[in-house]
């Protein structure tokens, strides 16, 4: 029993050793963890502030689109009345001549222009070839008079399209004024043309009081 003391010392003296090594180990330290806290809490509210922007952005993008689209819809709106009020405005009316003129007879189907116009609405009609373009597709009404003085030949004309008889009036005598009249109701694509034709050995007469006419107007879109 004589060494106890001893041994307690050497007990004591490594039980200290220990702790002082463990002491001399790093620890984290309070500040440091406040300072990464810290870090983070800035970095969330920079990340929050960015979303709130980028909705903000989002919200602002998305009500312009809306207004552009709602705009742009009103336009074509617009533009689709514009044309369709400009489209039904088309009518014309005019005579072959305003003062004594007799025409024909000639050896030819001659087509004939009407000079004297009264009305032109939508300028389709073409008083210097007598012939009506169609300036849209749609359905088209047309009215055809004409007389001339009886004798030796009769008074003859058709309504062409594109070149093709469509109707055709006629009327001779021997004397006196005779007349004629006709009309039709055409389907005309853009572009398409009509005009009158004086047949061949027939003669048309006109003066101030206008006996021979030509008129035409759109009905109808489509």
């Amino acid at each position: 029993m004589e060494n106890t003391p001893v041994i307690l010392l050497l007990l004591c003296a490594l039980s200290l050793a220990e702790e002082v090594k463990c002491q001399e180990q790093p620890q984290p330290c309070l500040s440091d963890i406040h300072s990464v806290l810290r870090e983070h809490s800035v970095k969330l509210a920079e990340d929050r502030l960015m979303i709130e922007q980028l909705q903000t952005l989002n919200q602002g993008q998305a009500a312009q689109l809306k207004t552009l689209l709602a705009e742009l819809e009103k336009r074509t709106s617009q533009v689709g009345t514009v044309t369709d009020q400009q489209a039904g405005q088309v009518a014309f009316s005019a005579s072959l001549r305003s003062s004594d003129i007799t025409l024909g007879p000639f050896k030819a189907h001659t087509p004939l222009v009407y000079k004297y116009v009264v009305s032109n609405i939508g300028s389709a009609y073409n008083p210097t070839t007598g012939v009506f373009t169609a300036p849209v597709r749609g359905a088209y009404h047309f009215e055809f008079y004409f007389g001339a003085h009886g004798g030796a030949h009769g008074t003859a004309a058709g309504l062409m399209k594109n070149g093709e008889l469509i109707f055709a009036a006629y009327e001779q005598q021997p004397g006196g004024f005779g007349t004629a009249a006709n009309g039709a109701t055409l389907l005309l694509e853009a572009g398409d043309v009509v005009f009158m034709r004086l047949w061949e050995n027939s003669i048309i007469f006109d003066n101030e009081n206008r006996h021979s006419t030509f008129s035409g107007h759109l009905l109808f879109t489509m």
